[in-house]
């Protein structure tokens, strides 16, 4: 009886015991079926893919971006390349131009290429067009032999103050004068940079030793823009359109001349104003045409001529055409000062000097 009852009770614990696993089976089985958790987990998933498609597509736009800009730099490179060859060109059949104008004339004596005193030449090509501008040197004051007087006016009307243009002139005369006894007070200041050097005390070479001397800036030497009585930016020409090395000490190409160039000289404002206004319609062909001017202008006047001389500095600027004929806005500009055959020389021109990078206004 006793055995009975003790496995009773065995059975009885053994039943709670089953009962309880069971319960407790059922209850993980419910948690289970609770979708909370496997919600929790779909959300980060979403949001780890939503963070790498967007870090992907920021990576993409970047390359995009950077492919984008190579290709437009590249583009631009080999445009800039096609017009330097384009402008070059056009220099060489200037050139030739110049040269077959004076043995080829039309029935009324005028030249299909080239007549003294053309101020620009235009050429189309195949591939764009170009611009030439042929510019004697005899339009330029000669800086080794310009008087101070002169140069001192011609920096106040480009632009120079008082004190800065009264500098510049003292300066350069300094460095185109001989070598004194000893160094100058101009010498002191140059030796007082660095790098350091002395002044040439000799004629100037090169046109751009002016930027050496004390007080020259490169607004003053190349120019740059100002705006008028409406507003609107114009060139304002630099230094270094209005002298030269090879320029004429007295007489001066009446087509070319820079409006500052005919103030330091001593004409009239009125005169240049009209001198310039006439010239823009059509360049001066013969001494009569300007008859006038010269009159007006008093003795200053005598200083005009027509273009002679056989040294000219030809400047040009090309253009691409793109699709549909349309120009391309990047423009690329060369020169070459250049000395056209005469006299002894075999050659029809001789190339003095070139400009791979010309700033043109």
């Amino acid at each position: 009886m006793w055995i009975t009852k003790q496995w009773w009770r065995t059975l009885q614990r053994a039943g709670s015991t089953l009962v309880w696993t069971l319960a407790s089976t059922r209850v993980s089985r419910r948690q289970a079926r609770v979708p909370a958790p496997r919600l929790r987990t779909r959300g980060s998933a979403l949001l780890i893919v939503l963070w790498l498609s967007a870090a992907l597509s920021a990576i993409a736009f970047s390359l995009a971006s950077s492919v984008r800009g190579e290709v437009e730099r590249a583009t631009n490179v080999l445009e800039g390349t096609r017009a330097y060859y384009l402008a070059t060109g056009a220099i060489e059949r200037a050139l030739l131009y110049m040269q077959w104008g004076q043995f080829h004339r039309s029935p009324d004596g005028s030249s299909p290429y080239y007549a003294p005193g053309t101020p620009l030449l235009h050429l189309p090509f195949p591939s764009g067009v170009a611009v030439v501008e042929i510019i004697p040197e005899l339009a330029k004051l000669n800086i080794n032999k310009a008087p101070p007087e002169e140069l001192y006016r011609l920096l106040l009307n480009l632009g120079a103050e008082h004190e800065r243009a009264r500098e510049i002139t003292l300066a350069i005369v300094d460095w185109r004068s001989p070598v004194p006894a000893g160094p100058t007070t101009f010498d002191h200041y140059y030796l007082s940079l660095q790098p350091s050097f002395l002044a040439r005390h000799a004629s100037v070479e090169e046109i751009e030793e002016l930027l050496h001397v004390k007080g020259m800036t490169p607004e003053l030497f190349y120019g740059a823009y100002q705006r008028d009585s409406d507003g609107r930016l114009v060139p304002r020409p630099g230094l270094k359109d209005c002298v030269s090395v090879y320029g004429s000490p007295w007489q001066l190409d009446i087509n070319w001349v820079e409006p500052a160039v005919l103030a330091a000289v001593g004409l009239p404002p009125q005169v240049i104003a009209s001198l310039v206004e006439r010239r823009l319609r059509a360049p001066f062909r013969n001494p009569a045409e300007f008859m006038a001017f010269t009159q007006a202008a008093g003795p200053a006047g005598q200083r005009l001529r027509l273009s002679g001389g056989s040294l000219f500095t030809l400047r040009a600027t090309a253009r691409l055409r793109g699709p549909g004929d349309v120009l391309s806005d990047q423009r690329r500009s060369v020169a070459a000062l250049v000395k056209l055959g005469t006299g002894s020389y075999t050659e029809p021109h001789h190339v003095l000097r070139w400009y791979d990078q010309v700033w043109v206004r």
